[in-house]
């Protein structure tokens, strides 16, 4: 049999799995063996007897291919001692939500110090936004084009160096183009999660994709406990400075990270991506297949016409009204919480906005501790998303993962309307955010895996940019609006959500128990599916 491994057996039947099914549709039903009978074969090589039951050794992984790609690798090496650096490292640089939750902690902090008005305020919140939404998609273009660790690496450290400057902001017009610049630099560490998607087997993705959003909401953690020390000492220029750790501990990390074999196959080095996989496979403990590795060079990586072709042109529409309405409705909650805090409840709200329309726009008051304590418990809301997020994603699909996160985002900030009190105020507020950031984590999982190799960095970029306009707009719902109505604040928030729900219902691909596409010139499935005779219309399904 031509590209097999000889195997001495008296009238046996062996059946071996081609690794390159391993990417294959769980809904496809295929299993993927064929059966290879052997009738007392003389060779030259040594002969292997295996025994009723026995396990096929690891020297004969992909036995019945001579050539593989890199989802074949990926699949045969699994998960192991290599994916968990690469998560803790990765994570490091997701933990830039610390950079985030500053906002909400700073925002009131100059109101009070610098005398500012609340247009002003709401500005340095919103020039954040601008930074991360005119380069989210610079950062995918260049990753597609020259890496993802080049994008990734560089994106880091431009967050780190004005990160730590801007606490050395002298005035308020220094702040404002500092931490813009700050933006600038946070919009391109969403590519962390493309770099580690591409080193994730199938079956592991969505788990370990949501798992290290744990390390956004530690980073939120952290920056809650981070102001409760340093505030009352210290004061905001240190909370902004300490703030930058885990940038600068990623940065010194850095260097370990390999680049993409997919990104290298794709672009032609062909050692480079083998070398790569050669490292995983000996860090894991596991063979490499077998032949030679597939290279589909592709030049023109990064375009944003091919986000528009008629696979993807729905999808990328629905995917950015999604983000916009992820960030859009996180951020709002997060800037929302501090608002509601002060106040005691929404019918609070109302009155005091009423008791304060007469008196100067300058009028302000600083965070209390009781403020942070209850801004720690909303934050720790977190983690509960990602569990109710990890538990269901696979089961019901990323699509309806995300849906069922806005319709309780939406029905919670409906309940808001309600007069109730503190501690209930406190609890739909950690609802809300939990399955809020659970649909941000579900994006984050779908997005990567519905986009090829050759764009899946600006894919995930562009809608990162999207969101960022979400989020460029929310301060002046959450912050401005609110002075005028609060329950106009909450209905705009809770119907936008109620049409990204829609919208998730909407998309037209589920990446659920899918691998992922190589290259933009094939028809979305093409790989999804293996090396069987299924058409590319069946893997629209």
């Amino acid at each position: 049999l031509e590209g097999s491994i000889p195997v001495f057996c008296a009238f046996r039947v062996v059946k071996f799995r081609r690794t390159g099914e391993s990417s294959r549709s769980e809904e496809d039903g295929i299993s993927g063996e064929h059966e290879v009978q052997i009738e007392g074969v003389r060779t030259e090589l040594e002969p292997v007897e295996l025994e009723d039951g026995a396990a096929v050794p690891k020297e004969f992984a992909n036995p019945t291919d001579d050539t593989f790609m890199v989802e074949d690798a990926v699949e045969a090496i699994g998960f192991g001692k290599f994916q968990w650096k690469l998560s803790v490292i990765t994570g490091l640089a997701w933990a830039n939500a610390m950079e985030m939750m500053i906002l909400s902690i700073l925002a009131p902090q100059l109101h009070c110090e610098w005398r500012l008005p609340s247009w002003q305020v709401a500005l340095l919140t919103s020039v954040v936004f601008v930074g991360m939404m005119s380069s989210s998609t610079l950062w995918g273009n260049i990753s597609d084009q020259y890496g993802r660790k080049t994008g990734l690496k560089i994106s880091v450290l431009w967050t780190l160096y004005y990160g730590i400057l801007s606490g050395f902001a002298p005035i308020y017009s220094w702040i404002l183009v500092l931490r813009g610049l700050v933006g600038f630099g946070i919009g391109g560490v969403p590519q962390s999660v493309t770099l580690y998607a591409e080193f994730l087997p199938m079956k592991a993705r969505a788990k370990c994709i949501l798992l290290i959003e744990v390390f956004w909401a530690l980073g939120t953690v952290f920056e809650v406990l981070l102001a409760v020390v340093v505030m009352p000492t210290l004061g905001w220029r240190w909370l902004l400075i300490l703030s930058a750790l885990p940038l600068l501990l990623f940065a010194g990390l850095c260097f370990w990270l390999p680049e993409s074999a997919r990104y290298d196959v794709l672009s032609g080095n062909q050692e480079k991506a083998l070398a790569t996989l050669k490292r995983i496979a000996t860090e894991n403990g596991a063979p490499m297949p077998l032949g030679k590795l597939v290279v589909s060079r592709q030049e023109d990586r990064g375009k944003m016409r091919d986000l528009f072709t008629p696979h993807f042109r729905w999808t990328t529409l629905l995917l950015w009204f999604i983000w916009f309405s992820n960030a859009f409705s996180y951020y709002g909650l997060v800037l929302l919480t501090t608002e509601l805090f002060q106040a005691g409840d929404v019918c609070s709200i109302s009155s005091r906005r009423q008791e304060v329309k007469a008196k100067c726009s300058l009028t302000c008051e600083y965070l209390t501790e009781e403020d942070y304590t209850d801004l720690l418990w909303t934050t720790l809301s977190e983690f509960p998303g990602v569990l109710v997020t990890l538990w269901i994603i696979d089961r019901i699909g990323r699509k309806k993962t995300m849906a069922l996160s806005f319709l309780v985002f939406s029905f919670c900030s409906l309940l808001l309307f309600l007069c109730v009190g503190r501690n209930v105020l406190t609890v739909l507020l950690f609802i809300a955010r939990a399955f809020i950031s659970g649909g941000f984590q579900a994006a984050y999982v779908y997005t990567p895996e519905v986009y090829p190799t050759a764009t899946r960095a600006l894919g995930l970029g562009s809608c990162s940019g999207m969101a960022r306009v979400g989020a460029l707009i929310t301060p002046f719902i959450a912050q401005v609006m609110l002075e005028s109505s609060v329950y106009l604040t909450l209905l705009v928030y809770s119907g936008c959500c109620l049409l990204a729900a829609l919208a998730s219902c909407f998309l037209p691909i589920e990446t659920k128990g899918r691998g992922l596409q190589e290259s933009s010139h094939k028809e979305w499935g093409q790989e999804m599916v293996g090396r069987g005779s299924h058409s590319p219309g069946e893997s629209q399904e």
